[in-house]
């Protein structure tokens, strides 16, 4: 294959046959896909969410709920948010002796957060805690401020 071929390859990290491998001499003599997790002209998989495990499903989807402005829907094991377009969703799974992480520390790990951006850090801040947030005592930074939701999970109010 030349440095310049375009033609099918596999992709090393997925091992699927990608349409657009990225030329040799563009990745210092090494033959590597451009596939980026496609596969031909499709994606694999849309609209991502993420899962939040927790104790009361409905009462972090009301929490995220009112922090976005998302539609909430809950019953007694799962709970959700979604945007109004519907592409963009929080999900909360009820979980059997759940545990709220620890941060910073990591005798039971955060694992995840969410980052949210605002426009105002004090003004994000009385909104915030005002829905049920808690802000953590360890600030790391002055661009972001990062709090616990009802279940314990850390958030970061971002205006970087």
């Amino acid at each position: 294959m030349s440095d310049t071929d375009s033609t099918n390859a596999v992709c090393f990290a997925h091992g699927v046959w990608c349409r657009a491998p990225l030329p040799m001499a563009a990745t210092s003599g090494r033959f590597v896909s451009g596939c980026l997790g496609r596969f031909g002209d499709m994606a694999v998989a849309r609209f991502p969410s993420v899962v939040l495990d927790c104790d009361d499903p409905g009462r972090l989807a009301t929490f995220y709920g009112a922090l976005l402005d998302w539609r909430v829907s809950a019953d007694d094991g799962w709970g959700e948010v979604r945007n109004a377009a519907g592409d963009q969703c929080i999900c909360f799974q009820r979980v059997d002796q759940y545990r709220a992480p620890d941060w910073p520390g990591q005798d039971v790990p955060q694992q995840m957060h969410i980052d949210v951006m605002v426009d105002d850090l004090d003004t994000a801040e009385a909104a915030v805690v005002a829905l049920g947030a808690t802000r953590a005592d360890h600030q790391p930074g002055t661009t972001f401020r990062v709090f616990l939701d009802p279940a314990g999970h850390p958030f970061c109010l971002c205006v970087s």
